[in-house]
């Protein structure tokens, strides 16, 4: 087998670029996974920095690798639609799983041997019960929050928007991370539901707000 190289590996960050969140939709912003994956590891800091804070331990190389390699699997099958990919948990653990295999084919086949375990354990899924896993979760569905509200803020009707806004609400509001939901919910959330925004996104975000009271 011939690998070629960490070469492969640093030009497949440019297709991350070519990757577009929410295909097939009408949006009136584009956003790429490689941006996705940038702005998530600020939110992940700022909350990883409030949590510190108040007094968690955070392993910030962690968590840094976590948000920073948590997409690059869609490299291999894109961006697929939060909707479709949670249509069942079967067809999520199946979509898992084929990330997963082409994520350690392209390991074995392009990353140099020397390299593969640390490989193997920083493009693993990143998502779990550490206090790291954690602020990856909320981070990754904040950015989903604020690419659905900016649509809704200019007037996009697409109900797929307005799922995606109140799918990511409910879903930041769950996360247990009790001092990043409370800043979420007392700072951040009263200063978005306060713009001005073509679509009334108070009412939007009330309706979550009652049944997660």
């Amino acid at each position: 087998m011939i690998t070629i190289g960490i070469h492969h590996f640093f030009t497949s960050l440019n297709d991350l670029e070519r990757i577009i969140r929410c295909p097939g939709r009408f949006k009136f912003e584009e956003h790429n996974v490689a941006a996705h994956s940038w702005k998530v590891s600020q939110y992940a800091m700022f909350f990883a920095t409030l949590e510190e804070m108040n007094g968690a331990t955070v392993n910030w190389k962690s968590l840094y690798e976590k948000t920073i390699n948590h997409d690059f699997a869609e490299v291999f099958i894109g961006d697929i639609k939060t909707p479709v990919k949670h249509a069942s948990p079967e067809l999520k653990q199946m979509l898992a799983h084929v990330e997963e295999k082409m994520m350690e084919k392209f390991i074995i086949n392009e990353i140099p041997e020397k390299f593969q375990s640390i490989f193997f354990e920083r493009m693993k899924e990143g998502k779990d019960a550490t206090l790291e896993g954690r602020l990856l979760e909320f981070a990754d569905k904040l950015d989903q929050f604020y690419e659905a509200f900016a649509e809704l803020k200019r007037g996009n009707t697409d109900r797929e928007f307005v799922y995606m806004y109140q799918s990511a609400l409910k879903k930041l509001l769950a996360i247990p991370l009790e001092a990043t939901v409370k800043y979420f919910r007392n700072e951040i959330l009263k200063d978005a539901v306060q713009e001005d925004t073509h679509i009334d996104i108070q009412a939007l975000t009330n309706e979550i707000l009652i049944d997660t009271k």
